[in-house]
């Protein structure tokens, strides 16, 4: 049985969310929206929002980062009986009138991980752009393989059973170095993945906590560990593919 959801991590969020939430119920899908210790005056907005049927709220009282919030919420949604989850990004940055393609997607092959191709408009800043394509040749060494084309986008449908199964058994990332090292720790399970194309816009009074320094780190030693897991599982990656 396919029930999915939405899980939408937030940290002071509170312009955007509701006409995120708005958009997403329009749909006919389950919001579980996760506080990553907010400040009080989004906390507020979220507890109004989780006050109309079909809104659930996880708060968390110490902040987790989105990798860690979108993991809790993941888990929040196993728990209230969903099968899958779409991740979406509290900002608007989604462009949520391809909800419906990816849950169609999502029905048709219930086993895979539907996962957003971004298509960026203009406002996408040119640093971020630029570096994307460093993080795309470090995730194609680290699969050996092209079947990743984009790591970093965080508009995706997670089959919830065994995505829950990796989170529980390894220790994965909770910044923004999430949505890379979990699509590339799934592949080496051999995880179904399937691929459609979604437009990205970054609004121009949007909040983002990418810090420059610190996340930029974070990635590159993730990169690092992820090289040498590749390393050891080799030989058992190239077996599969032979077969297949």
């Amino acid at each position: 049985m396919n029930k999915p959801c939405a899980v939408i991590p937030v940290y002071n969020h509170e312009r955007a969310v509701p006409a995120v939430v708005a958009a997403l119920l329009a749909t006919g899908l389950p919001c579980v929206l996760v506080d990553d210790a907010s400040s009080p005056a989004c906390a507020a907005v979220l507890h109004q929002l989780a006050a109309q049927e079909h809104v659930y709220l996880l708060q968390l009282a110490i902040n987790q980062g989105k990798g860690g919030a979108v993991m809790a919420g993941l888990r929040e949604a196993a728990r209230l009986g969903f099968s899958h989850a779409l991740q979406v990004d509290a900002d608007g940055q989604h462009d949520l009138a391809d909800v419906s393609q990816f849950l169609e997607h999502s029905r048709a092959h219930p086993q895979a991980l539907i996962c957003g191709y971004p298509q960026f408009d203009a406002s996408v800043p040119k640093g971020r752009l630029y570096a994307r394509y460093l993080t795309h040749v470090w995730v194609w060494i680290n699969c050996l393989s092209l079947q990743i084309p984009d790591s970093m986008c965080g508009f995706r449908v997670y089959p919830l059973a065994p995505t829950l199964a990796l989170i529980d058994q390894v220790k994965l990332g909770k910044r923004m170095d999430f949505d890379t090292e979990i699509l590339v720790r799934l592949a080496w399970r051999n995880q179904p993945m399937r691929w459609l194309p979604t437009r990205v816009h970054y609004p121009a009074d949007g909040v983002s906590h990418f810090r420059l320094l610190h996340d930029n780190l974070l990635i590159s030693r993730m990169h690092a560990k992820l090289f040498f897991g590749m390393l050891l599982r080799a030989p058992i990656i190239l077996w599969r593919r032979w077969q297949a």
